[in-house]
């Protein structure tokens, strides 16, 4: 009866029969992070870099923030900045020593080499970017070069690439610069690129990856106009435009500068 009664009165005060085995649900598990959209701002020293006579050398700038649409993350994010050249068919070719002489004997065919590239992160490479997303993203300088050739007598293609990678480091135009972009309270980043004397022309494509735990949080990319300027663009467009008359200009000049000369030390010798 005490029972009854005990249920009648827990029903008229409108409470939840709860049995003794059921337990209440856990109030003590933190709200997840809600996602916040990231967006990357860039800006450049310069969109276009003159080669000119005496150029030797240049750097460029890279600078900008990120942009976000609620309050900031917690901390974890870094910046890769990558520079790329337009992409060239480079052949590799390997020598060896037969008969006294030296010999080009294996050859590797790389289609897509960036003429220039260089990458500059906030952070160590490895710590920053995980295998997966820079198979997917190709950002480190390895990565940057694909599609690659050969007979099927070369068995160890990743030498020729190792050899090419080397040779282009070297002369400055592969470039990895880890620690350089100074990335300030996870919003404002910079870093500056140098440019070697020998700087091809063309198109540069500038990337600026934001990363989080390794992986892609956002991306942005614009673009530098490199070329020549002056007499060296109109001989630059001559020799690709009328070779012939680029040829014979070269021949006369050569002509006249011998002349000029022996005509110099004639002079010399009779004083």
């Amino acid at each position: 009866m005490r029972l009854l009664r005990l249920v009648s009165l827990l029903t008229l005060l409108g409470l939840p029969l709860q049995s003794p085995a059921q337990e209440a649900p856990a109030t003590d598990v933190p709200p997840q992070e809600e996602l916040v959209q990231e967006e990357l701002v860039l800006g450049l020293s310069q969109n276009r870099v003159a080669i000119t006579a005496n150029f030797d050398g240049s750097e460029i700038l890279i600078f900008g923030a990120v942009k976000r649409a609620g309050p900031q993350l917690s901390p974890g994010a870094d910046v890769v900045i990558t520079v790329e050249g337009p992409t060239e068919s480079v052949a590799v070719l390997r020598k060896e020593r037969r008969a006294g002489i030296w010999v080009n004997t294996d050859q590797v065919t790389i289609h897509q080499a960036p003429s220039f590239y260089a990458v500059a992160t906030s952070a160590p490479l490895e710590q920053v970017l995980t295998a997966t997303e820079d198979l997917r993203q190709r950002i480190s300088i390895p990565r940057a070069v694909r599609s690659i050739s050969s007979r099927d007598e070369v068995t160890d293609e990743d030498s020729f690439v190792e050899a090419l990678l080397r040779i282009r480091q070297g002369a400055g135009l592969y470039q990895m610069r880890e620690g350089t972009v100074r990335f300030d309270e996870q919003t404002l980043f910079r870093t500056e690129v140098p440019l070697p004397s020998s700087l091809p022309v063309g198109l540069y494509t500038v990337k600026v990856y934001l990363l989080r735990n390794g992986a892609l949080a956002s991306k942005h990319e614009t673009a530098i106009r490199v070329g020549k300027v002056g007499l060296e663009q109109w001989l630059f467009a001559l020799s690709r435009e009328n070779a012939v008359i680029y040829a014979l200009m070269a021949i006369v000049v050569a002509v006249l500068s011998g002349w000029a000369a022996s005509e110099g030390f004639r002079l010399l010798r009779r004083q």
